[in-house]
């Protein structure tokens, strides 16, 4: 695809962000607090989606620091819960190797003191410990999930670099106490894929994508290679822990997708504030790759952790196969940022929104499901009798979707490891070791 050609100065387009690929080579600014304070105000005042609605003025010494600055500034857009500061380093290495520090669990509420982990990614200190997927969250540091949400609440405790957790097996009986550290964990972009048999045609292929990050893009090729050569051409994909991710990666999704039956069409249009739109904005083309497949129907399996890149894939296959979703609409983040390097650090400042060939991309609220499906967290993701599952392949053999269940609503989002609540405000590393 041809995205942002003409965006030489920013090399690196995610659905969080571009990064200039430099550390503030601009002489204007020296790394002193002030002027790290300026570079944030003025990268702002040009680059910021809603920069229409920022004052005029903004006098830097009214703030301790850019982190205050930039907090105060993005007040002014309430649908902003994604700009923020971050490491320089801690970006590239998200971003490029898929590896963050934490301890390599996501969760979610279930209900007011019942917390289950949703995912392990392997090898991580989580996964070597014995966490597993549908345990339960008793006590960290010997402090009950009540307790300590009526103080500091879960993100506050799972911030330290060391734990002491008690965890229920889903048997609701047994029960271990476990220390574990923080280390570095290294996302499987791709946990598994695999044919599903059909009755007298080809197979449906089905994947499982939990990031949308550099290390993808090797993978994605390889599956759809498996897929091209035993002729799919219905799709399962599972977004549904896929908070989103590089935008170039999405891309390369969509092509494999749809580069045959939506060659040289829209893919997504970018959009950028009056003041930029002259010069960035822009259309994204599907290209036809080697490995495309004549995609006929895609059937995504979404809750609400479901973000950005993930989103971005889904509108933008909309106007051209038949699309459904399957499991809870989606978080709803339409919009992604520009990073820009300074003295170590990176800004990643919401600079632009995505709009698919109808033109359609205000979801701000979620796409919302077809079929509503629970994420039963006692069967591994993908489990033949997993009730998104069961939903997906459902509606590929009768283009319906089956019965719901009442309790097949989620009610909250799920959280990774913890450290920053349930917003979405932080570096994406830090969702991975616990924005949601």
């Amino acid at each position: 695809m041809r995205t942002f050609a003409s965006l030489l100065i920013l090399s690196l387009l995610t659905a969080c962000s571009y990064s200039t690929g430099g550390d503030n080579n601009d002489n204007r600014y020296s790394c002193s607090n002030g002027d790290q304070k300026r570079f944030v105000r003025d990268a702002t005042l040009d680059w910021y989606l809603w920069n229409d609605l920022l004052p005029n003025k903004v006098k830097v010494g009214d703030y301790d620091d850019p982190v205050e600055l930039l907090a105060s500034l993005i007040q002014v857009q309430p649908l902003d819960n994604y700009s923020y500061i971050g490491s320089a380093f801690a970006d590239a290495a998200f971003f490029g190797a898929g590896q963050y520090q934490g301890f390599g669990f996501s969760w979610r509420r279930v209900a007011a003191d019942d917390v289950r982990l949703t995912r392990v990614f392997a090898s991580s200190p989580a996964a070597v410990a014995g966490f597993a997927r549908g345990q339960r969250i008793v006590a960290l540091d010997g402090r009950s999930i009540a307790d300590i949400e009526a103080a500091e609440g879960i993100a506050a405790v799972l911030d330290a670099a060391t734990i002491s957790f008690t965890l229920r097996e889903i048997d609701g009986v047994t029960e271990f106490t476990v220390s574990v550290s923080e280390n570095v964990v290294t996302i499987n972009p791709v946990p598994q894929w695999r044919l599903i048999p059909t009755p007298g045609g080809p197979p449906i292929g089905y994947l499982e994508l939990s990031a949308f990050i550099g290390t993808a893009d090797s993978m994605l090729d390889t599956v759809f290679a498996d897929f091209r050569a035993n002729d799919v051409t219905d799709v399962i994909v599972d977004l549904r822990y896929n908070g989103g991710g590089l935008v170039n990666t999405a891309e390369l999704f969509g092509d494999l997708l749809g580069g045959v039956v939506a060659e040289n069409l829209t893919f997504s249009q970018t959009l950028f504030n009056a003041d930029r739109s002259a010069e960035f904005d822009t259309e994204a083309l599907f290209a036809r790759l080697a490995n495309s497949i004549s995609l006929s129907r895609l059937v995504v399996i979404a809750t609400q952790s479901t973000a950005s890149a993930s989103e971005l894939v889904t509108n933008s296959m909309m106007p051209h196969v038949d699309v459904a979703i399957v499991g809870d609409r989606t978080f709803g983040k339409p919009v992604g940022q520009v990073g820009f390097e300074f003295c170590g650090n990176i800004l990643r400042l919401t600079a632009f929104q995505t709009v698919n060939a109808d033109g359609l991309g205000d979801y701000f609220g979620g796409l919302p499901a077809d079929c509503l499906a629970a994420d039963d967290l006692n069967l591994p993701v993908g489990d033949a009798a997993d009730p998104n599952m069961a939903a997906a392949v459902s509606y590929m053999e009768t283009g319906a979707c089956p019965a719901t269940p009442a309790s097949a609503v989620q009610a909250k989002p799920t959280s990774l490891d913890g450290r920053a609540g349930e917003d979405r405000r932080g570096p994406p590393w830090r969702e991975f070791a616990g924005a949601w």
